[in-house]
């Protein structure tokens, strides 16, 4: 189903836009750390796909799951190309899949987050801000590797 407002159009660029931007980059980028506090691609997504999903959940009316302490990490069965890519389209067509059809009066309900209430569409919003934050980060990574090409089209 195609996004039918502005704020699942957004998410759905957001989300395009991070799958070229795994897609770009080389296999030995998912595990690389540049500095010993810096994460990896594979933990960046991991996290993008976590936040998105928990935001789902929230919009679903359920409650906030419990964050695991400090920079999320990704599992050993999450750190090729081919499992971080898959796992993050399988994320995106999953969030999307709730998204998607919902309605510009449904993005208006307000729903229990962590800060309080908000808007629907204020959360679908974040994510999108979210992946997006985390797509330049991507990008500079690319940059680091070498590559500053734009693979956007």
């Amino acid at each position: 189903m195609e996004p039918s407002t502005p704020e699942a159009k957004a998410l759905k660029q957001a989300c395009d836009v991070f799958i070229k931007d795994l897609e770009a980059l080389p296999e030995e980028a998912f595990t690389k750390s540049f500095a010993p506090k810096a994460r990896t691609v594979a933990d960046i997504t991991y996290e993008v796909i976590m936040v998105n999903d928990a935001i789902v959940g929230l919009l679903q009316g359920k409650p906030m799951p419990e964050w695991p302490g400090g920079w999320v990490t990704a599992p050993e069965s999450f750190q090729t190309k081919d499992q971080v890519l898959n796992g993050f389209r399988e994320a995106s067509d999953r969030v999307m899949g709730s998204v998607a059809g919902m309605n510009p009066d449904e993005m208006l309900v307000l729903t229990e987050t962590p800060r309080g209430e908000a808007p629907k569409g204020d959360r679908v919003r974040f994510m999108a801000l979210h992946t997006w934050y985390h797509s330049g980060q991507l990008n500079f990574i690319q940059t680091l590797l070498g590559d500053d090409g734009w693979h956007w089209s």
